[in-house]
């Protein structure tokens, strides 16, 4: 979810954007195929279906943190940072909506979306700890294993990460472990930009540059893929049964 303006953009890493979204996409049609029956598979206990999702989360994240490290770098303002900020706190309502008509009981109450809003603040924050990221994405990764309470297992607290237990949703991102993930993502960023700035500045294969166009319209395919999935697959129940 990078912000840099088109002209400044890094092709690469807006096509490896695009693969976590394709990679989403193909996850979210064989669970919505799952919901209207057409097949039949565990999504929330078969690991098939869980190491897959944590696997794509991870791809999202540490891209996103990539990106900041360029938005950094690049001097993006604060009322810019603002203005995508808004765009992704308010799809992250709409999810929530959005969720509530399908799973009353399982709405998503911080999703993905949810977890973006508030990492990309604390990613904004700390975009010059320098070295001290890589020990404080450590960290953050590791502290929902070895610390969880009560206190936080409420829909107004899970948020934090440190849950005794999943909760009952239908997606769950919460800010520990995944800022981790994001501060590697913004080191690494960093990192690259100093020593090994062409892995992400270098040319993109003309048969690739599709994924690229792709990745920088990331936030917008993610609100309109499943509608669009679901759609269809309302439209083919209603031909066959």
């Amino acid at each position: 979810m990078s912000a840099t303006p088109a002209s400044q953009r890094f092709d690469r890493l807006d096509a490896l954007r695009a693969v976590a979204i394709l990679w989403m996409a193909v996850f979210h049609f064989c669970f919505d195929l799952n919901y209207f029956k057409f097949i039949h598979e565990n999504f929330y206990r078969d690991p098939f279906w869980t190491v897959q999702r944590s696997v794509i989360v991870t791809l999202f994240v540490f891209v996103s943190g990539l990106g900041q490290a360029i938005a950094w770098e690049q001097g993006q303002s604060w009322p810019r940072f603002w203005r995508r900020w808004a765009q992704v706190a308010g799809c992250a309502l709409l999810v929530t909506a959005g969720s509530y008509l399908m799973f009353p009981k399982s709405y998503i109450s911080f999703g993905v979306l949810h977890g973006f809003a508030v990492m990309l603040i604390l990613c904004r924050l700390t975009a010059n700890a320098g070295v001290w990221l890589w020990p404080m994405g450590l960290v953050a990764v590791l502290l929902p294993h070895l610390v969880q309470h009560p206190f936080f297992d409420t829909r107004l607290t899970n948020w934090v990460g440190l849950v005794t237990h999943k909760p009952i949703t239908e997606d769950y991102a919460p800010v520990l472990p995944w800022i981790g993930v994001m501060w590697w993502g913004l080191a690494s960023g960093q990192w690259v930009l100093r020593h090994k700035r062409h892995w992400l500045s270098g040319a993109l294969p003309q048969r690739l540059s599709p994924l690229a166009v792709l990745g920088r319209w990331s936030l917008s395919f993610y609100m309109v893929h499943q509608p669009v999935l679901i759609g269809l697959l309302m439209g083919v129940v209603a031909l066959v049964r």
